[in-house]
């Protein structure tokens, strides 16, 4: 007996000891991967990445059963078969593939399938009963297919809410189209070629929420057309021909319609009831349409009072804006009057209602003055008066805006802006002068923006950084945290800092396009707590250029997008433990072991293959949208180099070959050429203590510098061992305690 508790006693101790070091592991049980596909956990879901690997099928038999998501997209997939029957996948992805028409068998079984994404491929007919027994399908995608023409019902459905079947070449809606497909709240019939919508195609669809007719060639829509809509709040109607469109008739049934979008749908007159029975109107977009003659306080403030936002840009609107235009629309809180011929003297009494305002954009309006009317918009957060041929002695007018958030003052051919410009603009927080001469701009002129976060100064010719005389002289708060210098043609120094130490909590910091091949060592010297920094489309072609990296502990996204690189390690990014972004994409690539390590680095040391962007499914690649196809990693082989022969790897985190592949293509995606390189796994080495030459403003300054914490794995470690060897005392000690219980209870029992 005693013997039996041992083992037992043991055996409990041995479960213990495994969940307690199985919960100190941090990572998931690796599932089943096919050939040429790369797999990995998105969240707590197993996803299976096939995308882009030239598949003429699904390889069903290598699937694992508790696959979540899986992404088929752009392969050369011409039929489908039948899933094995103990699958779990929620999301399937087949865009861009090959099919020509889709049948129910494929679908039997797949009872968890939540969404399904059929676009961009060649199907012209599917089986009206196809997704007939799928309880759980929300959304399916089937954009861009050449539908054939279809006489009666079109799918059979009672679970399906979202439906995109956009630039599908649908002429006609027959009154049975939707009949089978009740549940839908959300439809996409944006561009295909209507023409005209009769009385019944959307009769059965009552709980229809939002619906989108965009660039659908529509001349007529029946009077009776949204009978049934009474709950439609979205309607989009924008790039039609409603040139002659009884816009009463038609809107008269959407009394709860909330978002309205006529854009460029050629509308050149609204009679002045138009929207007399749409009262909970919202948003109203009537940009790029010619309305040289609106009536705007008649047609849209003598019935829509609840109206939020008015896009009215490029309208052509010829009628000079009264005093009486928005007097009717005075909750308008967004107005858009952008791309039109406007005078200042115009808009000081047509805008003065407007007291809610809190966006107001007048971009391209050819104003060479500003109206002196911004004294009444106390509450005003966001102002776009870019693309303007201002005269800079009128900037000064917007000096009244304390609350202003947002200015942007862009490509307004400014050459002078007054320090008294900003002097009251205490709550501004993000602030545009891209695309002007900032030659003329004065010391200490953002000196009163104490609570400024952004700075864009964009292709402004600047040919040297930032320096404090110039620029901020007078500035004492150290608030800026995004800096926006791309497309400056700067010229750097090759030694000192980049910036001045005004910039010390900069925390973003933009550079892309600036014609840089160079940065020095001690660039970031005063702004070392930068997060993200930017230099995408510079001419960097080598890793020893980007010694400044050492310089960013804190560094969380790093975007060399578009360089000359052919070669990055992880030692070239050993001192920043924090990058959470690297950004590739764009570069020559070599496939070599660098691109292997890089791989290995993201994978397991940073357990997040994601930190790579571009060589695993993100968020927007499972979103419902209309984009598919996903920027890669790419690298390509060196042609003076004979192409290598694909070998099994079983090391962690790579996962064998079954069979040997000839390569067809002299470029391949970084997952690929991982997993046929014959490169070993390397964890980038512990970066040693070493000595760094700073040179500041002719001095050279020595510092130590000592490379990330090495003491804390072996800390997890030790603390994990201690909870496991500790929690194998307690179980022994309560097998113990209950053992001399029952010795006791027993002895107790003889005695008596």
């Amino acid at each position: 007996m005693k013997q039996k508790n041992r083992k037992m006693s043991m055996l409990l101790c041995l479960i213990v000891l495994v969940a307690v070091c199985s919960a100190f592991n941090g990572e998931l049980a690796e599932l089943e991967c096919p050939d040429d596909c790369e797999c990995h956990y998105f969240r707590v879901n197993w996803v299976t990445d096939c995308s882009e690997s030239n598949l003429t099928e699904i390889p069903y038999n290598e699937l694992s059963p508790n696959v979540y998501v899986l992404d088929m997209n752009s392969n050369l997939i011409k039929e489908l078969k039948r899933f094995p029957s103990e699958i779990k996948l929620r999301r399937l992805q087949l865009a861009d593939n090959l099919l020509t028409k889709i049948t129910k068998d494929p679908f039997i079984g797949l009872n968890y399938l939540i969404d399904l994404d059929l676009s961009h491929n060649q199907i012209k007919t599917i089986d009206p009963d196809t997704f007939e027994e799928m309880r759980g399908l929300l959304t399916l995608e089937l954009q861009e297919n050449p539908l054939d023409p279809v006489d009666g019902p079109f799918l059979s459905s009672k679970s399906l809410t979202y439906l995109d079947i956009s630039s599908c070449h649908i002429k006609y809606l027959n009154p049975h189209f939707f009949i089978n497909l009740t549940a839908l709240s959300t439809i996409d019939l944006s561009n295909n070629p209507l023409k005209a919508i009769d009385n019944e195609a959307f009769a059965p669809l009552t709980g229809l929420n939002s619906l989108n007719l965009n660039n659908c060639n529509l001349t007529f829509i029946s009077p009776n057309a949204f009978m049934a809509q009474e709950n439609l709040k979205k309607l989009e109607l924008g790039g039609n021909m409603l040139v002659k469109f009884d816009f009463l008739a038609v809107f008269k049934n959407l009394i709860r319609l909330e978002y309205l979008d006529l854009r460029n749908s050629h509308v050149t007159d609204l009679p002045p009831n138009t929207f007399e029975y749409n009262t909970y109107l919202r948003t109203l977009i009537l940009a790029e349409n010619d309305l040289g003659y609106l009536d705007v306080s008649v047609t849209i403030g003598k019935h829509l009072h609840e109206l939020d936002t008015l896009d009215l840009s490029f309208c052509n609107l010829q009628n000079l804006l009264s005093e009486d235009a928005f007097s009717n629309s005075t909750k308008v809180r967004v107005l858009n009057l952008s791309g039109n011929s406007l005078f200042a003297s115009d808009l000081l009494v047509a805008l003065a209602p407007l007291t809610n305002l809190k966006k107001l954009s007048l971009s391209n309006c050819g104003l060479s003055k500003l109206p002196d009317t911004f004294e009444k918009f106390k509450g005003l957060q966001e102002l776009d008066i870019s693309h303007n041929p201002l005269n800079d002695v009128f900037i000064k007018l917007l000096s009244p805006l304390e609350a202003l958030e947002y200015l942007n003052m862009g490509y307004s051919n400014l050459s002078y802006i007054s320090p008294t410009t900003f002097s009251k603009m205490t709550s501004m927080k993000r602030l545009v002068l891209s695309g002007n001469d900032l030659n003329s701009l004065e010391a200490g002129l953002f000196g009163g923006l104490t609570q400024l976060e952004s700075l864009e100064l964009n292709n402004c010719g600047l040919r040297r950084p930032l320096n404090a005389t110039l620029f901020f002289n007078n500035l004492t708060y150290t608030g800026l945290k995004e800096l926006q210098l791309a497309g400056n043609p700067l010229q750097v120094a090759k030694h000192g800092p980049l910036l001045p130490k005004q910039f010390s909590e900069l925390l973003s910091l933009d550079l892309s396009y600036c014609n840089l091949s160079f940065l020095p060592p001690e660039a970031f010297f005063w702004t070392r707590n930068l997060t993200h920094l930017i230099l995408a489309g510079n001419r960097f072609s080598s890793t020893e250029g980007l010694a400044f990296l050492e310089l960013l502990p804190k560094l969380e996204v790093l975007d060399l997008r578009f360089n000359n690189l052919s070669r990055f390690s992880p030692k070239d990014i050993a001192v920043n433990s924090n990058i959470q972004k690297l950004k590739l994409i764009g570069n020559p690539w070599i496939c070599d072991c660098s691109v292997a390590d890089l791989w290995d680095w993201a994978n397991l040391e940073k357990s997040n293959l994601g930190v790579l962007e571009g060589s695993m499914l993100n968020m927007e690649d499972v979103t419902v949208g209309k984009t598919k196809k996903k920027k890669l990693l790419l690298c390509s082989y060196d042609s003076k180099v004979p192409m290598p022969i694909i070998v099994n790897k079983t090391a962690t985190g790579r996962r064998p070959f079954q069979n040997h592949r000839l390569l067809v293509s002299t470029n391949r995606t970084w997952a690929k050429y991982v997993r046929e390189s014959g490169c070993d796994q390397k964890i980038s080495p512990v970066r040693v203590p070493r000595s760094i030459k700073y040179v500041i403003d002719d001095k050279i300054v020595l510092k130590t510098e000592t490379g990330p914490n090495t003491w804390i794995y072996p800390a997890l470690y030790a603390l994990s061992a201690y909870v496991a060897i500790m929690a194998v005392v307690a179980v022994i000690y309560l097998l113990n305690y209950k053992k001399k219980g029952f010795h006791y209870r027993d002895q107790t029992h003889k005695d008596s």
